[in-house]
């Protein structure tokens, strides 16, 4: 299952949650701003900006990636 970390007002977020809806791509969403105990973790893995994006594979990445985004399709 893609699991996406976002906050609100991201655009970003936004724009990788609606490619992963438009392609029938399951994922659990947390927003951080309102889950903020996942907050200390993504920074610890060394993320410090919003969405992350993690694969089943157990790759992740940040930002809005189509094209890594278009693999999961």
């Amino acid at each position: 299952m893609v699991t996406v970390f976002s906050k609100n007002n991201c655009i970003q977020c936004t724009m990788t949650k609606r490619f992963l809806e438009q392609h029938h791509i399951n994922f659990i969403e947390h927003n951080i701003d309102e889950q903020p105990e996942f907050v200390d973790a993504l920074k610890q893995e060394g993320f410090k900006a919003t969405p992350v994006v993690k694969l089943p594979n157990g790759s992740a990445f940040t930002g809005f990636r189509p094209d890594m985004l278009k693999q999961l399709a």
